[in-house]
């Protein structure tokens, strides 16, 4: 009986240890406001020259790791930025609602032993870095700002983040 005890206490710490999660989180690349109106808040323009090349370079910094799903807001610009990643990964884009924060960092929060990446805007990804941190540490990026990378690793109930310049 002891011995049972013990082998079930050793699974049971063993999956603990194990269940860490990995949020990578990423603002959109530079976008294409050459045409008009493409700065307003219901504009939805593509990705500039510039920001295709900073999309497949995303793939190429990621490339340590190993994901298993990758989600973007639904425009035109932050699913480009995923593109390149998503081919490379042959992973199917998912997208959320960047209205509903709180529910998808939720959601996230939920899912175990998995490398998520997570295309949003300047105000979106750091909020939902700091849903996911369950802290308020970082502010909207620069409206000029698309070089960084939140990587936010969840193990064992505890946050941490790291971030970094593409």
């Amino acid at each position: 009986m002891k011995k049972l005890i013990l082998i079930i206490l050793m699974i049971v710490s063993f999956q603990i240890v194990q269940a860490q999660s990995t949020f990578i989180l990423i603002r959109h690349a530079e976008k294409d406001t050459s045409n008009k109106g493409s700065t307003t808040m219901n504009a939805n323009p593509p990705l500039s020259q510039k920001g295709k090349e900073r999309a497949k370079k995303l793939a190429d910094v990621l490339n340590t790791y190993t994901i298993n799903e990758i989600y973007s807001t639904n425009f035109i610009r932050t699913a480009n930025t995923v593109t390149p990643l998503a081919i490379k990964n042959n992973i199917q884009i998912k997208f959320y609602n960047h209205k509903k924060l709180v529910e998808f960092a939720n959601q996230l929060l939920l899912e175990k032993n998995k490398t998520i990446v997570i295309a949003g805007h300047n105000t979106t990804t750091p909020a939902l870095t700091n849903l996911l941190l369950k802290q308020n540490k970082f502010t909207a990026l620069k409206e000029t700002e698309y070089d960084k990378i939140f990587i936010v690793s969840i193990n064992n109930m505890e946050a941490t983040v790291k971030v970094i310049e593409y």
